[in-house]
């Protein structure tokens, strides 16, 4: 049976209040159009699991969704602080769990892989150790020394967004890996969405970037412009200014309801929010074809 449907039908279907929502991507592939919708069907606290959280975890924190982020960066890429997100943790009204990079990583391949804990080299980040008490030390039962343990992370949905997937969420990505796959297999339930959706002999006939296997996957969903502003590499490019206006927009809580209440609240879906960014921004974020050259995979 395919799993395709539109993305209101499967955040209404596999995202409740309460859950644990890991939004993938790295860089590029940054599923916006899923927080957007997340917020129009005003679901509340929210565990928010990201290892950047990004715009889109400040939009779904500003719209209320959220009572906890689990995180190993936060901020607005190359332009400074996210002022929301910071001002509600200093307020005490939004919980914080911090990780390193690997440690972030480290504990979506546990859960992947169904282990306890997993296993670090002790860093010189004692900071996160004695802020964070899931960070702990066990003695090594082979060579003795003391290891750094992480716990699993088992988000209740991931969300990844990818460049093509046919109806049964096969998908492929290319570009940026960030934690994609580590992401969906922790995962209790999977949301793909979409630039594209092919015919499975395409997914087949390059299976190497079968990022996300379909037997993973709750539903797929086609939801072309997802990642705006971040990038689909090969669709669109990332839209550098957006990152700067958001910064402004954040300067106060009225014109953050605003950008809210016009942006998010104010269309049905994302083909309405692409066709109202207009068409100089369309221009603007249009890439030039970049072709890999041929390969011969013979017979599949």
């Amino acid at each position: 049976m395919s799993k395709l449907m539109p993305l209101e039908q499967a955040v209404s279907q596999f995202i409740q209040d309460g859950d644990c929502v890991y939004a993938a991507g790295f860089t590029h592939l940054i599923p916006f159009a899923v927080g957007h919708e997340i917020i129009r069907q005003r679901r509340r606290d929210l565990v928010l699991a990201r290892a950047t959280p990004d715009l889109i975890y400040e939009q779904m924190v500003a719209a209320g969704c959220a009572r906890k982020i689990i995180f190993s960066y936060i901020g607005n890429p190359g332009v400074g602080s996210l002022r929301i997100v910071r001002s509600e943790i200093e307020a005490g009204r939004l919980e914080i769990e911090e990780y390193s990079h690997f440690g972030m990583i480290s504990r979506l391949q546990a859960g992947a892989t169904g282990l306890p804990f997993i296993p670090m080299n002790p860093t010189a980040a004692l900071d996160l150790e004695r802020a964070n008490p899931r960070y702990r030390r066990v003695v090594d039962p082979y060579g003795g020394g003391e290891v750094v343990v992480l716990p699993p992370l088992n988000p209740d949905v991931a969300i990844v967004h990818v460049q093509r997937a046919d109806r049964d969420g096969n998908a492929h990505i290319w570009g940026i890996i960030g934690e994609q796959k580590e992401a969906a297999f922790a995962s209790r339930r999977v949301i793909i969405t979409a630039e594209e959706i092919v015919d499975e002999d395409i997914i087949r006939a390059d299976p190497n970037r079968t990022m996300i296997p379909g037997f993973l996957v709750s539903a797929v969903c086609h939801v072309p412009f997802c990642a705006h502003p971040s990038y689909t590499q090969g669709y669109y490019d990332r839209d550098n200014a957006f990152y700067l206006t958001w910064d402004q927009i954040t300067e106060s809580p009225e014109q953050t309801r605003a950008y809210l209440d016009e942006w998010v609240y104010g269309v049905d879906d994302r083909a309405q929010y692409w066709e109202k960014l207009g068409a100089e921004c369309h221009d603007r974020l249009k890439v030039e074809p970049r072709l890999s050259k041929p390969i011969n995979y013979g017979e599949y």
